[in-house]
């Protein structure tokens, strides 16, 4: 009392002290504090206040009843009162912060609250409730004051650092107005106290879900600290510093603590705070129960009922606030880490992202983000569950004594084991995520060649090497699931373990067991049971998030590709000579000058890879300033690598290579964005509809655009799946047009269109008025563009061969070789360009439109662009495909073993409480033990049982769901494909089966649990207070109703949030394709919008569901204390002398008492983990969804005999394709015959059908009528995959995977070397792969590794080696010189003599030694005959074609 009475009037003293001090405004200034925080440091002195006037109260009462009190009663708690009224007096004055919040006082306020301890012991030794509970109050009070200011302090010191380090604005401020359309930002500062205390803001959505489904506008408003751009600012900031810092090696997670370790921090009292309130109950409890045993009949036992019941209420509020402010961290966090990704794909070159497959970049988005993020709730479980732990330990020992450590003992004895385990599980993971990355990159190169590789029937090869990687994910994960299981085994057995020895040691120890003993112990065993179930996971947790944030941080500290800044003043800032400085500019670059190359050497290999080869070897030349500039070649000889070179896209080893001026790049491979015709012209630019309207039609896209049904709004899907090759090559030609940039980087436009095409782009385009002021380098095989252009550039191997005018090229030796002048044609004169306006149609080109694609954008914008989601609840059937995957006889094997398991446990406690009740001393203690110990035994068996049964039932369905899903997908036909996005189809792959594999298995696990244990509380209660079944009916409609009323809205807000989540790997992989596009537009900061724009969504999705089930878990805990008020105080009741009808023992009092303790948070758990159940069987529903899409009839009702086709005799017969009914046809009424070993070429405009026949041969579209003949032999009644495997093909597109070159010239490998070089040697490109490390070198995704015109030619070699009697050419020579692609020609009808050649060419050049021309328009055969023969006809439109390709 007198220590108390000292600090109380020291804190006086010192507060009106430093008060007068800080009144003069001049001395220091105020710090702003919103009105919130006052408000609750008032209510905290108004509470002191009258609890201090209450024990002043009773103390004259006590006085005045004859019970004088000692006067230094009088002068603590008289200084009490005016400690509280300083406290609220000084609140009201508006410099408060700085007198409570002084340094000095800070500390002082900690001290204080210390010395209030032995006060409060000392009132504890006394057994009054009222008494205790007062003390308690007070202290509670002290402490949670104390803890509010130094809280405020340190936020307002944080908050003054961050302003003064500040380097820049966030993107968008919380009080920014916020325009028309977008979505309205929510400040939690604003928002209602009791509205976000009790969730309420929730309601509104959840009366709409109720209703209707539920729509993305109907989802609860984003806070403002949640939105992403502010999200990303924040940590990007903190990763610069962290870099800046640590260069060698940053780390992630250093950065994240500076951005989120404060609140992280704060977050962290929160939760001990709250740990300690969780003690209280068992407190509580002990002293009811010894309450009830004296059977007094004072009020005592009331006050202790309520105080249960309340603390229960208390603690409802303080877990939810936890969850949501953990919450709002970790949807932070997460934003902030998936929008990095996104940048650093953005801003880093191609060389250095080399390092990475793509499957591993993916992953990084779609699976380690959220690992990391889990080090949100991990950190704080490393310590507060061995807090809880201890705590309740200790409170063990003050029931039992030194009994409880026989208990601690068998924990003790499993912490190296678990440990043991722990390294197990991390090292089965990580090498479960380097599987999982290897299979994501396999599945992505199947879906994005679907359609190649069923031309090749490679579908079933490379669905075995997926499978193989598959194989090793899964050993490794069940590795980690059965280690999982012993985790689960052994800390689920440790509590009835630790009940056993614990109580057995105690009465071996000569103790007798009573009903507050035993009960407390019990209730505390129950509170352990938690931390202990958890405490595997976290460490699990905490392992992969390590393992993630490491992966993480290795991607994140990439050099990022060097930005436009100017060297020489960097270089002054940092104290260096600009002389000196190695990006100096050249003192002998002028403003001519468009293009600098001076000793440049590049290598396509990340800054941390050594040891490689240069891919362009000591380039020097200058470019001036609007020229035209042909770079030419042989294939592979670094025309390409020239432009990426210049793009900033490969590593510059030595010399430099400097532009000037904006850039517009078109690549070899158009990149296609999904979105509207428009859009992918525009990329992000101002809409000027009259240079629009000029650069349609100098790109030919204007017709096109005319007859869409749309027009330049129609929609264009994934990758351009519903355009023609040409129409992708003229829209990102457009694209580049329209920038009117000041260099033009154009790589091989022309080979990918047909003569005419081709002839009016150079001309119309390249030359026209919108570009012939402007740089153009064009990387081209084409002799006509070779001809004209004002500067030739011969490369070579990576080396510069030669460079000079077109004038001094003609008269070089190297003009022999790149332009042929063997052309049968060539000798027709380039006409004039006022002439050619009054050239007859046959020779000026009028763009003809792709009808097979045109009327499909509209329906495919529909399909495409939303994904569908099912409506209402998940449905029965989704839960027995589960049960059918995992097995029905596993499931049946789980339910017994879990529901004995429970059972087990229960009849443990049962047993307990007629013990205490049936004894009074030691008598039988053996025979009690016995059975005790025989109730631990059965339970540590059934466990075990289920936790294996659990892990092997959850590996069989991941197993079969895989399986079967991926089966589905690659039978699929290819429209399907066409209609869905791969990024879509990928997080089938991804996320969904990562649910499937890790997360649903965990939660069901945890939903069985929950649900015996509920069912064993209802029959315990039932059994031990026969009245609490009065309760139990309407608390079981409350119940129903409440969970029902959530259920809705919970459904279809994890579909809104699968849905949301598709188009983020959707336009992260669009990023990572187009990656170098974006980058030479300088477009970043339009996509790093979009992309936030997909994230906000999603983190609104997310958002809403886990508030949502927040609001639920609050008026669950509510009804759980509810339950818990009405038992205590219906065993007081029962328990008083007054009371008629004593239906309750004392063992029985404290079963029910102990047993309704957990009900709060098993009630909660029980429904949290049944529509999180829901919610992850979305991923089943989705999955499933997939195993119902149409499949391609594959069968066949003649089988074919070996050898076949012999003759390579094609006949179509009034063939009719469309690729929907809906849609004009493709090929309309068709019908030709093609002799045996004729090498045909099939010639045509864009959209006249030409690839419309290799799908009709190739069976990838079914006819509407019409049949095909082979050698005589219908192919609709051969079985597809083995038609297809029987003929050879080169498409346009060339293919290479990731593998060895062996593999990718001979999947089954089955071909001996031999064979293998002599074809590579007839494409000419052995010499290449030789240089290159042989046929054993590894060849990247995509086939990086080498240039298109080397796949090309590597695609052709794999035809070769097949010796196929039907070879369909796909326009394979496009990416080729000229002279090659003659060679190639040459080699072909050589070493394809006796086998029919069917070549779709746009180069008529390619096609005039066939021996049979096949002219298509509209899908209709409109001419044919010899080349030759066609040619001397002025009128044929094969002549046309060839006038048109000599221009």
């Amino acid at each position: 009392m007198i220590l108390g009475f000292g600090a109380n009037m020291v804190t006086i003293v010192a507060v009106v002290v430093i008060g007068v001090i800080q009144r003069n405004p001049g001395r220091t200034r105020d710090a702003r504090v919103d009105h919130l925080k006052l408000v609750f440091l008032q209510i905290i002195s108004a509470l002191g206040f009258f609890l201090a006037l209450v024990e002043i109260s009773l103390l004259m009462k006590n006085n005045l009843e004859g019970q004088i009190s000692e006067l230094h009663y009088w002068f603590y708690q008289i200084s009490q009162l005016a400690y509280w009224v300083v406290i609220f007096i000084v609140s009201k004055f508006g410099h408060w912060f700085n007198v409570l919040c002084n340094p000095i006082l800070c500390f002082w306020w900690i001290m204080k609250s210390l010395l209030q301890i032995p006060h409060f012991l000392t009132s504890l030794s006394s057994l009054e409730v009222t008494t205790c509970l007062r003390e308690g109050s007070l202290v509670l009070l002290e402490l949670m004051f104390a803890l509010f200011v130094i809280v405020i302090r340190l936020i307002h010191a944080h908050n003054e650092k961050r302003k003064v380090d500040s380097i820049e604005d966030p993107l968008l401020s919380c009080h920014t107005e916020i325009e028309d359309g977008q979505t309205e930002c929510l400040d939690g500062k604003y928002a209602s106290c009791w509205h976000l205390l009790t969730f309420k803001f929730v309601n509104a959505m959840m009366d709409v879900g109720v209703t209707r489904q539920l729509d993305f506008e109907d989802l609860v408003p984003l806070p403002c600290e949640l939105m992403p751009s502010l999200c990303h600012m924040t940590l990007l900031d903190c990763w610069i510093a962290e870099t800046s810092k640590n260069y060698c090696c940053p780390s992630l997670f250093k950065a994240m603590y500076h951005a989120y370790g404060w609140p992280y921090l704060r977050l962290g009292l929160l939760k001990a705070f709250n740990d300690g309130v969780g003690f209280i109950g068992p407190m509580l409890l002990n002293k009811l129960i010894r309450s009830l045993q004296k059977g007094s009949d004072s009020m005592d036992g009331f006050i202790l009922a309520l105080s249960l019941g309340f603390t229960s209420i208390f603690k409802s509020f303080l877990d939810t606030q936890f969850s949501f402010r953990l919450l709002k961290l970790k949807l932070m966090l997460r934003s902030s880490i998936m929008t990095l990704i996104y940048h650093k794909c953005l801003n880093i070159s191609l060389a250095e992202r080399s390092t990475f497959s793509e499957g591993e970049v993916q992953t990084f988005m779609s699976v380690d983000a959220d690992r990391t993020v889990n080090l949100c709730n991990s950190i704080h479980d490393t310590w507060s569950l061995p807090l809880q732990i201890g705590v309740a330990l200790y409170l063990l020992y003050t029931q039992v004594s030194f009994a409880f450590i026989s208990g601690v003992t068998i924990t003790v004895l499993l912490i190296p084991v678990n440990k043991w385990i722990s390294t197990l599980i991390a090292s089965a993971t990580e090498e479960m995520m380097k599987r999982k990355d290897e299979r994501i990159r396999s599945a992505g190169e199947l879906l994005t060649y679907i359609r190649t590789l069923k031309m090749y029937s490679w579908e079933h090869i490379f669905t075995q090497r997926l499978m193989e990687k598959r194989q090793m994910e899964v050993k490794h994960l069940s590795t980690r699931k059965y280690l999982d299981a012993w985790c689960v085994f052994f800390w689920a057995t440790t509590p009835t373990l630790f009940s056993l020895f614990t109580f057995g040691v105690f009465v071996s120890m000569g103790h007798s067991l009573d009903a507050a003993t035993v009960f407390t112990c019990v209730a505390l065993f129950n509170t352990l049971i938690s931390p202990l179930n958890s405490f595997p996971w976290v460490i699990n947790g905490l392992i992969d998030a390590v393992i993630s944030t490491r992966r993480l941080s290795k991607f994140l500290s990439c050099t990022e590709k060097s930005s436009e800044v100017k060297w020489d003043s960097v270089w002054q800032l940092q104290g260096h000579d600009p002389s000196q400085c190695p990006f100096r500019r050249p003192t002998h670059l002028n403003i001519q000058t468009s293009i600098v190359f001076e000793d440049a050497c590049s290598l396509w290999s990340s800054s941390c890879q050594v040891g490689q080869s240069a891919v362009l070897n000591n380039i020097s030349f200058e470019i001036p300033k609007g020229l035209l500039v042909a770079v030419v070649g042989e294939v592979g000889s670094g025309k390409s690598s020239l432009l990426y070179s210049i793009l900033g896209e490969m590593r510059l080893v030595h010399g430099f290579i400097l532009s000037q001026g904006s850039i517009a790049y078109v690549p070899q491979v158009p990149w296609i964005l999904s979105g509207s015709v428009r859009d992918n012209i525009l990329l992000g630019d101002n809409f000027n509809a009259k240079r629009y309207e000029e650069v349609l039609h100098a790109c030919a896209l204007d017709d096109d655009i005319s007859l869409m049904t749309g027009g330049d709004l129609a929609y264009i899907g994934e990758k351009g799946v519903n355009l023609s090759g040409g129409q992708r090559s003229r829209i990102a030609l457009a694209r580049a047009v329209y920038s009117d940039s000041d260099i033009y980087m154009l790589d091989d436009i022309l080979s990918a269109v047909d003569s005419q095409v081709a002839s009016w782009i150079l001309h119309s385009t390249i030359l026209g008025p919108l570009m012939n002021q402007k740089t153009r380098i064009l990387c081209t095989h084409n002799p006509q563009a070779i001809s004209i252009a004002d500067l030739i550039i011969i490369m070579d191997k990576g080396h510069l061969k030669w460079a000079g005018t077109s004038s001094s090229f003609l008269e070089s030796p190297h003009s022999k070789i790149s332009v042929p002048n063997n052309l049968e044609f060539s000798s027709l004169e380039l006409l004039p360009e006022k002439s050619m306006e009054s050239t007859s149609n046959e020779i000026m080109f009028v763009p003809m439109v792709d009808r097979e694609f045109v009327a499909a954008l509209e329906e495919e914008k529909k399909s495409a662009d939303i994904e569908l989601r099912k409506e209402g609840r998940v449905e029965l059937v989704v839960y027995k495909n589960y049960a059918s995957f995992a097995s029905w006889p596993v499931v049946i094997l789980i339910c017994i073993s879990a529901s004995f398991m429970q059972a087990s446990r229960n009849g443990n406690d049962l047993w307990l409480s007629y013990w205490v009740d049936v004894t009074t001393g030691t008598e039988e203690t053996r025979f009690y033990l016995l059975i005790l110990s025989a109730f631990g035994v059965v339970n540590s068996l059934f466990t075990l049982a289920r936790a294996f049964s659990f892990s092997y039932g959850g590996l069989r369905a991941a197993v079969q769901v895989h399986t079967e899903l991926l089966s589905k997908l690659v039978n699929a036909p290819v429209y399907f494909f066409d209609q869905n996005p791969s990024g879509r189809i990928l997080n089938r792959l991804s996320s969904d089966l990562y649910t499937i594999d890790d997360s649903l298995p965990f939660i069901l696990n945890i939903l069985l649990a929950n649900f015996f244990s509920l069912l064993g509380v209802a029959v315990v209660l039932s059994y031990s207070q026969i009245i609490f079944l009065i309760l139990l009916f309407p608390l079981g409609y409350v119940y129903q109703k409440l969970q029902s009323y959530y259920r809705c809205t919970s459904r279809e807000l994890r579909r809104l949030d699968s849905v949301s989540r598709s188009p983020i790997y959707s336009s992260f992989t669009e990023t990572l394709d187009g990656s170098s596009t974006i980058r030479a537009f300088k477009k970043e900061v339009i996509f790093m919008g979009r992309f936030l724009e997909h994230v906000r969504l999603y983190q609104q999705t997310s958002y809403s569901e886990q508030t949502a089930s927040l609001w639920l878990s609050l008026r669950l805990q509510l009804l759980a204390a509810s339950i818990i008020l009405f038992i205590g105080v219906m065993a007081v009741t029962g328990s008083r002398h007054d009371f008629s009808i004593s239906y309750v023992t004392p063992g029985l009092v404290g079963l029910a008492l102990s047993y309704a303790a957990p009900i709060v948070s098993l009630l909660s758990s029980f429904l949290t983990s049944f529509t999180e159940t829901e919610k992850e069987l979305v991923s089943v529903e989705r999955v499933v969804e997939y195993m119902d899409i149409p499949q391609e009839r594959l069968q066949g009702s003649k089988p074919l005999f070996p050898g076949w086709p012999r003759q390579g005799q094609i006949q179509f017969d009034h063939v009719t394709l469309k690729y929907k009914p809906s849609l004009p046809a493709a090929l309309d009424d068709l019908s030709f015959s093609i002799a045996a070993g004729m090498q045909v070429g099939i010639v045509g405009r864009t959209g006249a059908g030409k690839s419309s026949i290799l799908n009709a041969l190739f069976r990838l579209t079914p006819l509407c009528s019409g049949h095909i003949l082979v050698d005589g032999i219908n192919i609709a009644e051969i079985a597809a995959r083995e038609l297809r495997g029987r003929f050879a093909v080169v498409p346009q597109s060339p293919f290479l995977f990731e593998g060895s070159l062996r593999e990718n010239l001979d999947p089954s490998c089955k071909t001996p070397d031999v064979k293998i070089w002599e074809a590579l040697e007839k494409c000419h490109i052995k010499e290449e792969i030789e240089m290159a490390g042989g046929l054993d070198i590894h060849v990247k995704g995509n086939g990086t590794s080498f240039s298109v015109g080397q796949r090309q030619l590597i695609c052709l070699a794999r035809a070769i080696i097949k010796s196929s009697k039907i070879l369909c050419l796909d326009e394979c020579t496009a990416n080729v010189d000229t002279q090659t692609a003659l060679i190639l020609q040459s080699t072909i009808s050589s070493e394809c003599k006796g086998a029919t050649v069917l070549t779709i060419a746009h180069r008529i050049s390619t096609v005039l030694n066939m021996d049979i021309i096949l002219v298509l328009d509209h899908g209709i055969l409109v001419e044919h005959g010899n080349p030759q023969d066609l040619l001397k006809d002025d009128c044929s439109r094969f002549s046309s074609f060839a006038k048109a390709s000599s221009m």
